[in-house]
């Protein structure tokens, strides 16, 4: 009996620590989910019944000079058909997708099999036209199963102009992001600040209300030096079967009026996935390049400076006369002028005019690369413009460079060469804008593609008599020199050099375009009253500088017209 009751004693004694247990662990659990998860749960009930929902800034607009739109945000106007929650569609409501069909123009068979299965808002209809919207609109006003839906979406209106300055974005799942040009450099002013709604909705997920709880902070605008009237007559008259570059630029401020870098690329194709043989094409076009900012051999544009370090060290005087017999002869080898047949006697003005190399080759006999090279760096040759975008240096070669890049001393016969722009030598047409405005302004100035930008100026350090002889140098080209055909033009002032690039040995000229030489021409251009401005032409594989001069005579041609109606004579001929 007493081993019964001790039995007994021992089992109540494990059933009271069993229940007390037990009751401790319902105890901790409810204290655990009432008061420690107590905000965690809230935060998850109401996410049965609330939804939070990103709404997206509109990026800021980019803009030319006079406000014109570079870059803006069109609306986007989507149509969804709200789900019933029913597993078959009503006979009116199957009605109302026939009617949809004729506005749409589209069939929605198999939209309608997406709607009868789901309850949520289902896409019939992107970007809808104004017309189809007002039909819409019209035939159901406040229908319950129609949504009309308006976002942004980021538009280009003048498709590849000034591509390489606006940019690209690029779009990952939700966000978007400026991937090139302006829209990444400025992608924290552009994007503004995204804002969020709060929608309540019911047990089948149809929304029963929603409220904006934060609002949605547009972009700023950014505005640019560029003037996209001007940008249309350089893309109208550069030949479209050519790469290269043409420049405007205001030579007092920086201001950059025109960038024109082709082949550019159209911004809106990044709006939407890209198949892989348009992705090929830019790729193999290299058309995500900035040639304005790439470098390429100055040519005959360098005699400018081979000239200045000339008459700046006294190896030469204005008034010396030279005769170009077609080449000389310098260390058993000839150098030939770009005339064969020899231009005769010729001073200075006349060499820079004519473009002889034969006075430069007598030049390069007296002076050292490395003098060459000092007076190439005071017009900011081989230096970086500080302008807004990433840019290549360029190259001016000294003896040290050689020595440290080939372990070999410089040869005189190089210097020959280096002194009417070939050899190492390799510029940026952006650095040749600042050099030629620096020629006739007396200083340097940075590049801008900003209208907030400051203005930046350094002094162009040579003797105002040697930049004056300059100056009248590059009037004679225009007005006896290479660039003649232009001295017609009326009411226009031009101080000009044009220059042929070899890219290769001349004996493969004819083994295909790719050796071709550049083509450049380059000149500061003052319009009757108007301010002057500097232009800066590169064609790529043109094989010889009446190309560039080509180019630049319908493009002043067309600038005139435009500054007397305020239209381009291209706008004018097309009205016709």
């Amino acid at each position: 009996m007493l081993k019964r009751v001790t039995i007994f004693k021992i089992r109540l004694v494990i059933f009271k620590i069993t229940t007390s247990v037990f009751f401790i662990i319902i105890i901790a659990r409810l204290f655990y989910l009432q008061v420690i998860m107590s905000s965690t749960l809230f935060h998850l009930g109401k996410k049965n019944f609330l939804r939070v929902e990103k709404i997206i800034s509109p990026r800021g607009n980019i803009i030319d000079i006079n406000g014109k739109l570079l870059a803006t945000n069109k609306p986007i106007i989507s149509l969804y058909w709200n789900g019933t929650g029913k597993k078959q569609l009503t006979q009116e409501q199957y009605a109302i997708i026939h009617t949809l069909e004729n506005i749409l123009g589209k069939d929605l068979e198999k939209d309608i099999a997406l709607i009868e299965k789901k309850t949520k808002k289902t896409l019939i209809a992107h970007e809808l036209q104004f017309d189809q919207l007002s039909k819409i609109i019209e035939h159901f006003p406040h229908h319950s199963n129609l949504f009309i839906s308006t976002c942004f979406k980021r538009y280009y209106p003048y498709n590849s102009y000034g591509s390489h300055v606006i940019g690209h974005l690029s779009i990952l799942g939700q966000e978007i992001y400026g991937k090139m040009g302006l829209e990444m450099l400025l992608e924290e002013s552009l994007k503004g600040e995204s804002g969020q709604k709060l929608k309540m909705v019911n047990s089948a997920g149809h929304n029963l209300s929603e409220e904006e709880v934060k609002k949605a902070l547009t972009g700023q605008t950014i505005q640019t030096t560029l003037n996209i009237d001007l940008m249309h007559i350089a893309e109208s008259v550069f030949p479209q079967d050519f790469a290269g570059v043409l420049l405007v630029m205001h030579p007092q401020t920086g201001a950059l009026q025109v960038v024109m870098s082709r082949p550019g690329f159209d911004p809106n194709t990044f709006l939407s996935p890209i198949n892989e043989q348009e992705w090929f094409s830019l790729q193999h076009n290299n058309s995500f390049l900035n040639r304005a900012l790439s470098t390429y051999p100055p040519a005959s544009i360098f005699k400018l400076v081979t000239i200045a370090a000339a008459l700046e060290n006294n190896i030469i005087q204005e008034d010396i006369v030279w005769n170009c017999r077609g080449f000389v002869t310098f260390a058993g080898r000839k150098y030939h002028c770009s005339n064969h047949n020899g231009h005769g006697l010729l001073n200075i003005e006349g060499a820079l005019a004519q473009s002889c190399n034969i006075p430069l080759f007598d030049i390069a006999r007296h002076i050292k690369i490395d003098m060459l090279a000092a007076q190439a760096k005071k017009f900011g040759l081989g230096s970086k413009t500080n302008i807004l975008f990433s840019e290549k240096t360029g190259l001016i070669p000294t003896s040290s460079w050689k020595k440290a890049t080939f372990h070999e001393r410089w040869y005189p016969g190089e210097t020959l060469s280096a002194s009417i722009g070939q050899s190492y030598l390799l510029v940026t047409p952006i650095q040749i804008a600042r050099m030629i405005s620096g020629i006739c302004q007396g200083y340097l100035v940075k590049p801008r593609i900003l209208v907030n930008e400051p203005q930046e100026k350094e002094h162009l350090d040579i003797s105002p008599e040697v930049r004056q002889f300059l100056k009248k140098s590059m009037k004679q080209v225009i007005t006896e020199g290479s660039g003649r055909r232009l001295k017609n033009l009326k009411n226009i002032e031009i101080w000009a050099k044009t220059g042929t690039a070899q890219t290769g040995s001349l004996e493969k000229r004819d083994e295909g375009k790719h050796y071709l030489e550049h083509a450049w021409f380059v000149a500061q251009v003052v319009y009757k009253d108007n301010e002057p401005f500097t232009l800066v032409i590169l064609i790529e594989h043109a094989g010889s500088s009446r190309v560039a001069l080509s180019v630049a005579w319908n493009y002043l041609i067309n600038y005139c017209y435009f500054m007397d109606h305020g239209v381009t004579l291209l706008t004018h001929k097309e009205n016709e």
